[in-house]
């Protein structure tokens, strides 16, 4: 498919759907008064004193939100196209890599048991980030060889230490003395973006911003990787080096995506597969496409959590399961896709 214009489409799709996003949910509010508030909030406009609680659900709730959205299903969809080349696995996901389990960690510390209570509202994004940075260098410790980091065994060291966190998160939550608290942790785990405010979403769309960059200057370099360590060597690429540079940037961003939402599957699994699809292998061309398509995707997954069983709120890693699992398993059965080559 060209490229120009299938990006044409989705940079048109995306504030399109974050109109949408903010526009559904269970209160109900006319396309109207959703422009209205959204111009009031962008250019400082005026409101009736009548409307505070609209304007209140509009610009204080289900803007960021929607924002929220866009930028964790971008980093997710980006750092999934750098792990499936980094460990060379078309299986691969962000959470390969052990570090959202890591970082599920501080999180349930702070919904079950009140850790670092002391920084309010974000202890909990605090907790999750500084946990997925502790497990990150557990994984990065454990992998390492003098000769550097490799396939299979970020692969392995990744998967062990998935277990080894999640039974601890288990653990957390049976000990648990309040039912609800269990339950927000169990919500946590399986991902949500309940928790959007205008104060987090600059760190994390930050962090993706620089990771997604990141990306994009080392997408010829992941090209020769795909390809395999001694054919990169052939072509003057330093695998391994680049291998630890992706293994930093794409926990980074992991880190910041689940501290704000938790841990959503499926999206750095599927998005990366159906992004080759369109436009092929080619790391420049998928990661020009990739972060968009996952952005939009988790803005409609999100609108579907909010509305399928309205006013409940399911959490939106049970939307991408639900979505991904057929997807995924159709994607396998379809003749002549070969996952990329990786």
């Amino acid at each position: 498919m060209p490229l120009l214009p299938l990006i044409v489409a989705l940079v048109v799709a995306l504030p399109v759907s974050l109109v949408c996003g903010v526009a559904f949910g269970s209160a109900g509010l006319s396309w109207g008064e959703v422009l209205r508030f959204l111009g009031a909030g962008l250019t400082g406009g005026t409101i009736g004193a009548d409307e505070r609680a609209a304007y209140t659900i509009v610009w204080e709730l289900r803007f960021p939100r929607a924002l929220l959205a866009a930028v964790v299903g971008a980093g997710l969809a980006g750092i999934g196209v750098a792990v499936q080349a980094m460990v060379r696995n078309a299986l691969a996901d962000p959470f390969v890599l052990g570090i959202s389990s890591g970082a599920a960690v501080g999180a349930n510390a702070v919904l079950l048991f009140g850790a670092l209570s002391g920084l309010g509202v974000w202890a909990l994004s605090t907790a999750a980030f500084g946990s997925a940075l502790v497990s990150m260098a557990l994984v990065y410790a454990a992998a390492r060889t003098p000769q550097g980091l490799t396939p299979l065994r970020l692969v392995l060291t990744g998967t062990a230490m998935y277990y080894g966190f999640s039974a601890v998160t288990t653990l957390m939550v049976f000990s648990a003395e309040h039912g609800e608290a269990a339950r927000s942790a169990m919500m946590w785990l399986l991902g949500s973006l309940g928790g959007a405010t205008w104060d987090s979403l600059p760190i994390a769309a930050v962090v993706v911003a620089l990771g997604l960059a990141h990306l994009m200057y080392s997408a010829r370099r992941l090209n020769a990787m795909a390809m395999g360590d001694e054919t990169a060597a052939a072509l003057g690429v330093d695998a391994r080096r680049l291998r630890g540079e992706l293994f930093l940037s794409t926990a980074a961003v992991t880190g910041a995506v689940v501290a704000v939402s938790g841990a959503i599957g499926f999206v750095g699994l599927m998005v990366p597969h159906f992004a080759r699809m369109l436009v092929g292998a080619d790391h420049r061309r998928v990661l020009a496409v990739a972060p968009l398509l996952g952005a939009v995707l988790l803005v409609w997954v999100d609108i579907l959590s909010r509305v399928l069983l309205a006013p409940v709120e399911l959490p939106v890693g049970v939307i991408t399961a639900v979505v991904g699992v057929p997807c995924f398993v159709l994607l396998m059965r379809r003749r002549g896709y070969t996952f990329g080559g990786v």
